[in-house]
């Protein structure tokens, strides 16, 4: 083997990484089952107390100086499908940014061209409403220029006047809407990250107004609904100094101490609220106590006595020179924020909020509070509506700025406040977070204002769009949704772990059945795939989900096939009489080719699926891409190693890749496959046109709600329950809508489907459908019905998955053709595998009728097209070692045609076909029969694609090459004269026979 040294040292430093990063993986189990462990009293846990153990050493060292957070953050984590909890996809609404820039404007023409513009993106979702914009614009005032309507004071700065074009104008605000989506994105990621739930995701979908969210272990959804769509909210106040405050903290640190003696006092029933405040130590010097006797003049020793009498809140100030806790000690600060004494003591003028961000000191976290001095009424004296604009810029001294600039109405209110308050702090508060205080020097006119401090460029950037963010409000929408409740997530990690172990399980048998020591060899390396797989997920911060254990089931069934392919030459070799380690070699050597055409038509389909697919199908698309890569490592490289370090010097080494069940397998076949090609052209054509015809029959096919749009709820009974029964009884409660009713999984467990308000996204819709189920419901209220999850699609979303969907289909075909003329050099290998995987694709989804027509029903969802694509890479896999046995036969006996060496290719990589879809086949099985109710459709659709791509790459794809490139090679042949008179008979015997 080629540079071995490089190889083993790659190896080793691959697995030293997915090592490091699975280990915090069970570090993080051990804490969490500490946690368990706390909060268990009689058998029952207490999540609150649960979830107070894990905020308590969130920040403390859990492993050597790592701290539980970081070790979160190392871990392998587990997708919502497995643990619970809320996956959004909210969609930022450029409408009213339009509308804003425009000044709110009463156009008629402008007005009435956002309205189509809303109307026409329901159904061309992938066209920029801008454009739509202009377009319908054009359409109600021919001629008329869009600066007429924006060159205004608004847009001064973005350099659009009246003689401005509609492009530049259409260009402003694209900028201006994109700049609204990253604030969103900024907002959002704060109030997320404030919403106290671990490894919470947010991310852009790239190319649309989308954001996608997702909230591990979350149990409100509503609260999660106000939180996301709730607009931002930008304020100015003044700030109390802290000499003003200090006497209210004093006091109400004196009712503290006060109230515990009394705690400590009474009966043995305290609360362990000393436990969680006790984070500073008693002499302390920077504790409120301390720094207010600093203050008054007093002695280090009184000021060290002062604090060794504090009481909790003093203990919680350990922030240097500033009045702040520590990050830790935050939860504990805000329980003596809302506790009776505060409301008691502290004036209601006066707001302790926090700042935005943390800052560090000494290694350590620390969060400030600022006293911002509320009015009576709670209306600021400024309101983010008055700022006209925010950017980021360098400032004279060469450090980073904040420009911000005011409306005139706005400027002037701004110079009455910083008049007042120079030398004082105004604080800019976002959603009740102070994103900014810094000092006024001077009295500000005009509503220019230069914000300086301790920035970073990023700090700028960041500060500049949380101030435009009260500007132009863009709205949010919720137009996907789903809620999985803790309960299905259990279940579903009980279904992927049984079904991969059995998946693992029942390869690791057959290979040592089949192969002997080879095949432990080949199931160590599949061991080891698992584990890299596993670990590169870790290392990236990709969460495990239920698509991913689909994925990472399927990659355990095709991981097996570069080996069965170099086992399979080995076998060939040593036939031919080659001794042991030459037959390693030269199996390894010519088995390579094919192995890497298989596998990056595979990363093909990987990568078109990342990138085009959401949520499940992007997870089951990461885990498949990284499976290729790692099995392409472990297959080739690492069980190589393996067989080359046992035989090592001994040619007489019992190694096998045969056993007595296996030996004669297989063995002088001589099947005229291409001969029956006609009865499998007529077979084909007859079954996707009996399907067709019954999905006409049956009202078309049956989407999922992926791609029509609706919600869907998943509800629990007590016994079982009756689909057909509950679906006439709750239809009037939808006023007769799209109604569709289904067990799911169990008999006591229904998933209800409905196109009831599928057009309407809004908060108010979701909780009318809702209503109308609980309504429908209520006649089963002896039958305990519980809603375990729900999920909802918008219409334009369903849209985007349709055309994306399609999209997908056709850039992989295009792909595949495009790498396959490259490899081939001929047009016709080609066509005939993207006819060939065409074909697949119009199998399995006429398998879908004909199973609903015996009582199968299974929907057509996003998973489903991955389950397409994947059909369409296992195929092609097949197609592909087909190809490169040919190939190979015309390049080593270049007086054959293509017709006589068409039907030995076949037989001699019959044996690794069937293999192949023995091992695929059961692991889809075995999906099928453990995989949950949430894989059905995937799994089935696999079951029938890994049949009938099968039976296409032996009676489809290579066929055609001979009915289209073969039939013109013999009759070129012929015209040169040349004896062609066993063309159609059989073909001699090649000198390389079976693989």
């Amino acid at each position: 083997m080629r540079n071995k040294g490089l190889i083993i040292a790659l190896t080793l430093v691959v697995t030293a990484l997915c090592a490091y990063f699975l280990f915090f993986t069970y570090i993080s189990r051990g804490v969490q089952q500490k946690a368990v462990a706390y909060a268990t009293h009689d058998g029952k846990l207490d999540e609150g107390q649960r979830q107070h153990y894990l905020d308590s050493v969130w920040r403390a060292p859990v492993f050597g100086p790592f701290t539980y957070r970081e070790v979160r953050q190392s871990e392998l984590g587990l997708g919502l499908d497995l643990k619970g909890g809320m996956h959004v996809t909210l969609e930022v609404s450029p409408v009213e940014i339009v509308r804003a820039m425009s000044g709110n404007s009463k156009d008629p023409a402008f007005n009435k061209a956002l309205e189509q513009a809303q109307q026409a993106q329901k159904t061309n979702s992938g066209t920029p409403f801008t454009a739509l914009f202009a377009q319908a614009y054009q359409q109600n005032a021919p001629g008329q220029p869009l600066a007429r309507i924006f060159a205004n004071t608004t847009n001064k700065s973005r350099n659009i006047d009246i003689n401005s074009s509609n492009e530049k104008v259409i260009g402003a605000i694209d900028k201006e809407v994109e700049e609204a989506i990253d604030r969103s994105f900024n907002i959002l990621r704060t109030r997320v990250d404030k919403f106290g739930v671990n490894q919470p995701t947010i991310q852009r979908v790239k190319g649309t107004g989308r954001l996608q969210i997702e909230l591990p272990g979350v149990d409100n959804p509503d609260r999660v609904r106000k939180l996301l769509q709730g607009q931002a909210k930008l304020e100015f106040w003044e700030v109390w100094n802290q000499n003003e405050v200090g006497p209210y903290l004093v006091a109400l640190d004196k009712q503290l101490q006060a109230r515990d003696a009394a705690a400590k006092a009474g009966p043995a029933t305290a609360t362990a609220f000393a436990d969680t405040t006790a984070t500073a130590t008693a002499g302390d010097s920077t504790s409120l106590a301390a720094q207010l006797a600093k203050k008054s003049g007093k002695t280090a020793a009184d000021s060290s006595a002062t604090a060794n009498k504090a009481g909790a809140l003093a203990k919680l100030f350990t922030m240097p020179g500033r009045l702040g806790v520590n990050l830790r000690d935050t939860s504990a600060m805000n329980t003596i924020l809302r506790s009776p004494e505060a409301k008691a003591t502290l004036p209601p003028t006066l707001a302790l909020l926090w700042s935005l961000k943390p800052t560090t000191i000494d290694k350590q976290e620390y969060l400030e509070l600022i006293p911002v001095r509320k009015t009576r009424d709670g209306v600021p004296p400024l309101g983010g509506e008055v700022v006209s604009d925010a950017r980021s810029d360098i400032g004279q001294n060469g450090q980073p700025e904040v420009l911000m600039s005011m409306t005139p109405s706005g400027a002037r209110k701004w110079q009455k406040m910083t008049a007042a308050n120079i030398g004082k702090q105004v604080a800019m508060v976002l959603d009740d977070y102070v994103c900014s205080a810094p000092v006024v020097q001077s009295e500000i006119s005009g509503g220019g204002t230069s914000i300086t401090g301790s920035f970073t460029i990023e700090d700028t950037q960041d500060l500049a769009n949380q101030l435009k963010a009260g500007k132009l409000p863009a709205p949010t929408r919720i137009v996907e949704e789903a809620v999985v409740g803790p309960s299905l997530g259990k279940e579903a990690i009980n279904q992927g772990l049984y079904s991969s172990l059995a998946g693992v399980v029942i390869i690791m048998i057959f290979m040592a059945l089949y192969y002997g020591r080879a095949g432990v060899v080949a199931d160590i390396a599949l061991l080891f795939n698992i584990f890299l797989i596993l670990g590169v997920l870790a290392q990236f911060g990709t969460a495990l989900t239920l698509p991913g254990i689909a994925g990472l089931i399927l990659v355990m069934g095709t991981s097996v096939d570069a080996n069965v392919l170099i086992f399979e030459r080995i076998r060939e070799e040593l036939d031919h009489g080659l001794g042991l380690t030459d037959a390693i070699n030269k199996g390894y050597s010519r088995a390579f080719s094919a192995i890497f055409d298989s596998n990056v038509t595979t990363m093909l389909i990987a990568v078109i699926l990342g990138f085009f697919g959401t949520g499940p199908v992007q997870s089951f698309a990461i885990t498949l891409g990284i499976g290729v890569l790692t099995s392409f490592l472990s297959a080739v490289f690492v069980s190589r190693l393996i067989i080359e370090w046992m035989v090592k010097g001994n040619e007489n080494h019992p190694m096998t890749f045969s056993t007595s069940i296996s030996r004669n397998l297989f063995k002088n076949l001589n099947f005229d496959i291409v001969g029956k090609r006609k009865i499998a052209y007529t077979f084909s054509a007859v079954f996707i046109i009996i399907g067709f015809g019954l999905m006409y029959v049956q009202g078309g096919p049956n989407l999922g709600v992926d791609f029509k749009g609706g919600r869907a709820y998943v509800v629990d009974f007590n016994k079982t329950m009756v689909a057909s029964d509950v679906a006439d009884k709750i239809r009037p409660a939808f006023q007769d809508a799209g109604l569709e009713v289904k067990q799911y999984g169990s008999p006591d467990r229904l998933r209800i489907t409905t196109g009831y308000l599928a057009e309407d996204e809004s908060a108010a819709a979701d909780a009318k459908v809702t209503a109308a189920l609980n309504q429908g419901l209520q006649q089963y209220s002896a039958d305990a019905p519980a809603i375990k999850s729900t999920s909802k699609v918008g219409a334009t979303i369903a849209d985007d998955i349709k055309r994306t969907s399609v999209l997908s289909l056709g850039l992989t075909l295009l792909g595949i053709f495009v790498y396959v003329l490259f490899r081939f050099d001929k047009w016709q290998y080609s066509m005939a595998a993207v006819v060939a995987l065409f074909h697949d694709a119009l199998l399995v989804i006429a398998a879908f009728p004909i199973a609903r027509l015996f009582g199968a029903n299974y929907e057509m969802d996003q998973i489903f097209v991955a389950a397409v694509l994947t059909v369409i890479g296992f195929s092609m896999n097949d197609t592909v070692v087909i190809y490169d046995r040919i190939r190979e036969y015309l390049r080593e006996n270049p007086k054959l045609t293509f017709a006589q060496v068409v039907n030995p290719a076949l037989n001699s990589t019959f044996s690794r076909t069937m293999i192949t879809f023995t091992t695929v086949f059961l692991v889809v099985l075995v999906m099928y029969i453990f995989g949950g109710e949430t894989l059905r459709s995937f799994s089935f659709a696999m079951i029938i694609g890994v049949i009938f791509g099968t039976y296409s790459s032996l009676f489809i794809a290579t066929p055609i090459i001979l009915d289209t490139y073969g039939k013109k090679e013999e009759r070129e042949r012929l015209a040169a004269g040349e004896d062609v008179s066993n063309l159609s008979g059989d073909a001699p015997k090649l000198s390389t026979t079976t693989v």
